[in-house]
C-alpha cells in the first residue's frame, strides 16, 4: 500500500508540473490586455503577486510591489481606451513554475482621457511564477517598439 501511495503522490506532482499549456499564459495576458484597453487596470493587478517588479518608459525607476502598482495606474484609471490589441510572436519560455512570456505589441486607437487617437507599439516581458497554484506576475518590462529618434529643434 506504501508503494501505491507513493506511485500516486509522483504521478499526481507529474500531471500538476504537466498541466500547463503556453496557451495559458497568454490568455491570461490578452485578458489584463482587454481590460487595460477599457480603462481598467485591475485585470493586471489581479494577475500580479504581491512582490511584483515593474519597468515602463513612463517610470525613473523600477516599481515595487502591487500596492505601489495600483497608485501608479490611479491616473489611468476609467481614462484608457484602446479599440484593438494585437499580441505578435508571443513565446512563452517554461522552467518549472516560472513561465517568461515575451510579446511585441501593437494598441491600435489608443486614446488617453478623449485625447487623439494614435497606434502604440511596445516590446513586452512578463514573469509568471505560479503562487499556490495559480500563474502570477512577478515581473514586468514594458519600453516602446524601436522608438522615434528625437530630432532637434
Amino acid at each position: 500500500m506504501a508503494v501505491l501511495s507513493a506511485l500516486l503522490a509522483v504521478v499526481s506532482c507529474t500531471l500538476a508540473a504537466s498541466d500547463y499549456s503556453p496557451d495559458d499564459i497568454i490568455a491570461l495576458e490578452r485578458g489584463a490586455l482587454d481590460r487595460w484597453g477599457k480603462g481598467d487596470p485591475e485585470g493586471f493587478l489581479e494577475l500580479m503577486s504581491e512582490d511584483e517588479t515593474y519597468f515602463d518608459p513612463m517610470t525613473e525607476k523600477r516599481i515595487d510591489g502591487r500596492e505601489s502598482l495600483r497608485k501608479y495606474f490611479a491616473p489611468f484609471v476609467g481614462k484608457i481606451r484602446i479599440e484593438r490589441v494585437e499580441i505578435m510572436d508571443p513565446k512563452v519560455q517554461r522552467q518549472r513554475d516560472l513561465a517568461v512570456l515575451t510579446f511585441n505589441l501593437a494598441d491600435y486607437g489608443a486614446q488617453f482621457d478623449g485625447g487623439p487617437k494614435s497606434t502604440a507599439r511596445w516590446n513586452c516581458t512578463e514573469v509568471y511564477q505560479r503562487i499556490d497554484g495559480k500563474w502570477k506576475i512577478v515581473h514586468s518590462h514594458w519600453s516602446y517598439t524601436k522608438p522615434e529618434p528625437k530630432t532637434g529643434g
